[in-house]
């Protein structure tokens, strides 16, 4: 069974709150547990079902975490010159801590209007939480005492346009991603030293042009913003780590490679998304020409994924940014402001619609409704079914370039400017 959903079916027979402890929550795949989907609320406003509303300081657009009556939200400087952790306190919005972690006398800059020195979302788990701001440092904190238990200042990599990808954890270790411009690897930590148990460096083929004859020496054509996701394939705990030019499977225990899809675009960010149902893994390819390729996990793919091995692939209307989710069997993703429905079966485009405007944050999902968040502050709900029905349309007064969190009933929104938990 895949790790994930064997996880989520424990957390929808529970009677325990459900935490939000990483980017896309607890099952990885911005699936809202059942047991807290009920509560969860369609409409509000600045006005309206607003619990509380905080401002922070600071930039950055990584998730904000949940974990044990806290949130954790990683920022930074905009200059890039310091990062920073805050945790929250869930009920009331109370900062609890405001810890200046790391200083940097000379960032890269970031040339880019999408990203931020603070986009690496925490991980968290009891006890501990472990923020991460790629090149610049990842640190691991008691959550109660708020004490720096260990650091990595020498994980290096030329982030060109900033760090992206958020820190998985799998049994005693922590899982990293480093895709630059210089060098491109994965790296596992054990999680209570923060010391290195295995580094992975990507052996993409990057060809001397890319399609367009560009160099394919250009930091662009070399970076990626994907944050691995994790699942067991045929017993194996297999980490799909999509990167420019090909995508790579890793085996969480040793970091040995396990296969590889190649395609020719770069600069992905959005996240693997599995159905172990169908036994399919649903890998977005990432700037360029983005696409999403169906490959099968049954039998295991070995070496390089061949074209009897993809299910299907959907060119058009595809995320450039944002991650999909999967309901009921059915893909849901947004591109541009248009969201699509997609059969995860057959890749059968059932319905596309403008629900939104430029969609940089990733969507997530109850069992029968989908949340998507613009960057001008929108938030739009429709039914997650094989027909459209928009249900409610929500704005706020910034704009949401972070994925959003859901904890004990709430939606946990960060704006460019504040943080808000929307229900009660």
């Amino acid at each position: 069974m895949n790790v994930r959903f064997g996880l989520l079916l424990l957390l929808a027979t529970s009677s325990v709150r459900a935490d939000w402890p990483e980017f896309r929550g607890p099952t990885a795949n911005g699936l809202v547990p059942a047991a807290e989907a009920a509560k969860l609320p369609v409409k509000w406003s600045e006005t309206e079902n607003v619990a509380w509303k905080v401002e922070l300081p600071g930039q950055g657009w990584a998730t904000p975490v949940i974990q044990e009556g806290k949130v954790w939200i990683a920022t930074a400087a905009l200059d890039g010159t310091t990062f920073s952790v805050l945790a929250l306190d869930e009920a009331t919005g109370k900062v609890l801590l405001e810890k200046r972690l790391a200083t940097c006398d000379n960032p890269e800059p970031l040339a880019n209007k999408v990203n931020t020195y603070a986009s690496c979302s925490p991980a968290a788990e009891k006890g501990r939480v472990y923020v991460h701001f790629g090149s610049y440092g990842t640190f691991c904190l008691d959550t109660t005492t708020f004490e720096v238990l260990w650091e990595r200042r020498d994980l290096t990599c030329s982030h060109w346009r900033g760090p992206g990808a958020s820190p998985i954890l799998w049994g005693d270790r922590l899982i990293l991603s480093f895709d630059g411009a210089d060098q491109q690897y994965l790296v596992a930590l054990d999680k209570a030293t923060g010391k290195t148990l295995w580094r992975a460096d990507r052996t993409t083929d990057f060809a001397d042009y890319d399609a367009k004859g560009r160099p394919s020496n250009s930091g662009d054509m070399r970076k990626g913003y994907s944050t691995p996701y994790l699942t067991d394939v045929a017993g194996t705990p297999t980490i799909i780590s999509p990167g420019a030019k090909a995508a790579w499977a890793y085996d969480a225990r040793t970091g040995a490679e396990l296969w590889n899809l190649t395609y020719s675009t770069h600069s992905p960010s959005s996240r693997t998304v599995v159905s172990s149902k169908l036994g399919l893994a649903f890998i977005n390819t990432g700037l360029g020409k983005a696409e999403i390729h169906a490959v099968k996990l049954n039998p295991p793919p070995t070496g390089t994924v061949s074209e009897s091995q993809i299910a299907w692939k959907l060119l058009k209307r595809t995320p450039k940014m944002s991650s999909p989710v999967l309901v009921n069997d059915l893909l849901f993703m947004n591109a541009d402001g248009i969201s699509s429905c997609v059969d995860a079966a057959t890749g059968e485009v059932l319905w596309s619609e403008r629900t939104n405007g430029q969609t940089t944050a990733s969507l997530i999902a109850t069992p029968d409704r989908v949340y998507v968040c613009d960057e001008d502050g929108k938030t739009a709900v429709f039914k997650a079914s094989r027909t459209y029905e928009l249900l409610a349309e929500n704005q706020l007064d910034s704009g949401l370039m972070s994925s959003p969190a859901a904890s004990d009933g709430s939606l946990f929104l960060r704006t460019k400017t504040h943080l808000y938990r929307i229900g009660h």
